[in-house]
Formats: structure tokens, sequence, C-alpha cells
């Protein structure tokens, strides 16, 4: 990581795509642990969004972060091949750039460390606007797997993307 550990890298938002928490018929166990990834990785996390499986839902969330100027969403959940995993599909309407890498690694990496969710993810990665869009399967083990991915990737993506900004 570039310079100190004190160094914040941006600003991060949550979203947690789950039927059942949002119907409040389970508790979030997933988003906490994310938030705390991203904290070790550098970012203050504004908070976290809990949408059910829905494309428009999903869309909205992405869009509220996007419009709120967040650096990094990442959303886990209804990222597989279930009829209700819809969360690649309503990102793929968000994003104007994909970087199919990133999310390629992600998969592979999972895949690797024994998370089967991860490995058939249909996660996507890319850019909308100046914020990063990272889709995460759900399970603890791909959501670790994914971040130890992801995080040293962060800085340089939020780096490039704030070089662009014409405020």
């Amino acid at each position: 990581m570039h310079g100190g550990a004190e160094e914040l890298l941006g600003r991060a938002l949550v979203v947690v795509v789950d039927d059942r928490v949002s119907r409040g018929e389970s508790s979030d166990t997933i988003g906490p642990l994310v938030t705390e990834l991203l904290g070790e990785a550098g970012l203050v996390v504004d908070g976290t969004i809990v949408v059910p499986g829905e494309s428009v839902a999903i869309r909205n969330a992405l869009n509220t972060a996007v419009i709120g100027g967040v650096d990094l969403v990442v959303t886990v959940g209804g990222t597989g091949v279930s009829p209700r995993a819809v969360t690649s599909d309503a990102t793929a309407g968000v994003l104007d750039r994909p970087i199919p890498g990133i999310a390629e690694a992600i998969r592979a990496s999972g895949l690797a460390a024994g998370a089967v969710d991860a490995g058939l993810s249909r996660g996507l990665v890319g850019v909308s606007g100046s914020t990063l869009v990272v889709n995460l399967a759900s399970s603890r083990a791909a959501v670790r797997d994914g971040m130890a991915t992801l995080t040293p990737l962060i800085s340089h993506v939020i780096a490039e993307l704030s070089g662009m900004e014409e405020h």
C-alpha cells in the first residue's frame, strides 16, 4: 500500500442483496464483515444498504452510491446462476466501463480457495461515473477471498478515477 497506514483511500458503500434480510426474516451477517474488511483496506464505509434480489432495487442502490460520490461500492449476493440472482444483470446496466480482469481474478482466486459460489459467480467489476463497482458472492469465504484479491488494486483504481474527475 502506498503511503502511511493512516492514509484513507476513500469512501465506500456496501449493498447486501438478500431477500430474507430485506424482509427482516434474518439478520445481516455479511455486511459487517465487508465493512470490517473495507476499513482494514483504508476505506471509510458510509453505510450498508440491504435490498431484495430485484433489479430495480439493486440499480437504485448502485445509482445512490454513484450519485453520493463514493469511491467504491461493493455488492454482496445475487451473483449466482439461480433465477433470483440478478445482481450482475442490474450492475451491467449501471456500469460505464467494465473491468473484466478484476472480476476474473476474483472468480479464479475464490475457486482456488474452495469458495464454490465465488467460482460460479457472474459478478461484475467496473466503473460507473467515478465509482468502482464490485459484485461479490455472498459466502463468508467468497467475501474474504474476494476482498483479499481486490484490496491491492483499490488504491490504483481510485487514484486513476480521481484523476479523471473534472470537478
